[in-house]
Parts: structure tokens; C-alpha cells; sequence
């Protein structure tokens, strides 16, 4: 997670970047789906059940224990890694961890495709084959859980999402109006990892300009400007990373950012990755 990201999280008063985004009950095909859960204990703990089969799933987290604070703090948070065939979690992690917590380095081992805060719920897409459950709540080597993903003879859909946003280098892709109550999807269609976050502004001239000053790296300033909402539709991300879910937050303006890292040290945003959406009743 980008210390801007955490910063800019932690000046808006921020406690849980999905808070506002649920699955409401009975919304949509939510709850015939199959359910994987993921439950996080502390920095060190995760374990996982339910449906491990191919398909369409509703990924449901828990979290106990105590989380870290402060402006750095990733705050309850998992990742799913699908292997690659052959590959193992310690080469995953390493490879991580050799580039600095680059997460493009995962590439030859495996893919980052689903992540998000705890509790919460998202949907996402199965494949067959070998599965890392993360705990990426603390700053540290993350805990994790191995799985195994079997082939499902009748694959649950995923339910059609009403608006998709897709990011690409350097920027996004899909509606700029975006409707409380409804299924929306994230997707990563570039070939960096990106991730996929709203945070709240007043108005579409305050938007501009917290845009303008983030491009020039004026974080401090920038801070001032943005409201306590927050949408998180996907942490960071790999590319062909897909998740969705209901989006229940306050209408209004939001700048659409991606936070994540150039290989020289440059955010996304510093290259102009961001965008002004609206979200309506």
C-alpha cells in the first residue's frame, strides 16, 4: 500500500476504506452465490472456508484481534493469489520482497486478482488450481493459508455488474456516473498492478484542483481537500485482477486515483492517473 495512499486515508479520518461498500441483503444474485471466507486474526493469523471450487464466488472476510495504527497502517486487509503451475508461495513472497515490495515482481509466480478490507464482501472469479489466502494487515511479511481450487461441474455466473471501471496505464477506463444500490466491477486491463479508489470531494472544481495539485505532488495541500468518503473497488491489483460488488456510499464527487508505484519511485497519480466521477441515487 503507498504511503501517499495511507497518508491522504489518514488525514480524511478514514477507519475502514470499505465501510461503504456492502453487499445490501438480497441485492441482486449476491446471495445464491457460493461463499469463500477468508478470516483474519491480528497481523498473523488467516484461515479459510467454505466453497473452494471453480466459478463465481461471494469472497466474505472477518477480522479479530488488534490491527496496527497509524498513517502507514494497511488496516485489516486480505489478498487472494492464484500460483502459478509449479510455482510456490515462498518464491511468490520472496520475489516481493527482493524488488521492495513491488507487487509486479509476482508476475513470473502468480497473480495478485482479488483484495480488499475486513469484514466486508466482494465477488470475484475461481479458476482451478493452487491459492494463497493473504493477511496483509500488517507492514510486514504477510501471514497466509494454502488452498486448492477443484473444478466445478456447473460453475456458479458471476451476475452482471451496471457499470465496470477498468484501469490501464495511466488511467481508467468505463462510466463516470456511477449508481448507488448496483453491481460494480473493477478490473485491472493494463500490465501494471493498479489499484482502483475514490476519495470524496466537494464539488468538480475542488476535484480539479486536489487532481492538479497531486500531479504536481503537493500531498499536504491536496490532504486539505478531500472529504471523509472513501470508495476502495480494488486494492492493488494484478493485471486480469477482477472483483465487484454493491456500492452503498454517499452521492457526490469523487476523484478516481491509483496510487501505486512506478518502478523509478513516481505514483500513478504523479503521471495523471486519476480521473473526477460522480456517484448518483
Amino acid at each position: 500500500m503507498s504511503k501517499r495512499l495511507s497518508s491522504l486515508i489518514a488525514a480524511a479520518g478514514v477507519i475502514a476504506v470499505t465501510a461503504a461498500l456492502a453487499f445490501a441483503p438480497g441485492a441482486g444474485a449476491a446471495s445464491s452465490l457460493p461463499t469463500l471466507n477468508i478470516a483474519l486474526t491480528g497481523t498473523t493469523g488467516v484461515s479459510v472456508s467454505g466453497s473452494m471450487v471453480s466459478g463465481a464466488v461471494n469472497v466474505s472476510s472477518t477480522f479479530s484481534g488488534k490491527a496496527p495504527s497509524g498513517p502507514n497502517s494497511n488496516g485489516p486487509t486480505w489478498g487472494l493469489v492464484r500460483l502459478n503451475p509449479g510455482a510456490s508461495i515462498q518464491q511468490a513472497i520472496g520475489a516481493v520482497q527482493s524488488h521492495h515490495g513491488d507487487i509486479n515482481a509476482l508476475d513470473p509466480y502468480g497473480s495478485l486478482f482479488a483484495d480488499g478490507s475486513a469484514p466486508g464482501t466482494v465477488q470475484t472469479l475461481l479458476s482451478p488450481g493452487n491459492y494463497v489466502a493473504l493477511n496483509i494487515t500488517g507492514n510486514g511479511a504477510p501471514a497466509f493459508a494454502l488452498f486448492t481450487v477443484t473444478e466445478s461441474s456447473s460453475p456458479a455466473a458471476l451476475p452482471a455488474a451496471a457499470a465496470t471501471q477498468t484501469a490501464i496505464e495511466f488511467g481508467f477506463r468505463g462510466p463516470t456516473v456511477l449508481h448507488n444500490g448496483t453491481i460494480v466491477r473493477a478490473q485491472n486491463g493494463g500490465y501494471l498492478v493498479h489499484m482502483v479508489i475514490a476519495f470524496g470531494v466537494k464539488n468538480p472544481a475542488t476535484g480539479r484542483t486536489v487532481m492538479a495539485l497531486l500531479l504536481a505532488g503537493k500531498d499536504g495541500r491536496a490532504q486539505k481537500l478531500i472529504s471523509h468518503q472513501m470508495i476502495n473497488l480494488a486494492g492493488p491489483i494484478s493485471p486480469g485482477g477482477m472483483q465487484q460488488q454493491v456500492l452503498h456510499t454517499k452521492p457526490g464527487y469523487y476523484v478516481e486515483a491509483c496510487f501505486m508505484d512506478t518502478q523509478d519511485g513516481r505514483e500513478h497519480t504523479r503521471l495523471g492517473m486519476m480521473r473526477l466521477i460522480r456517484v448518483v441515487k
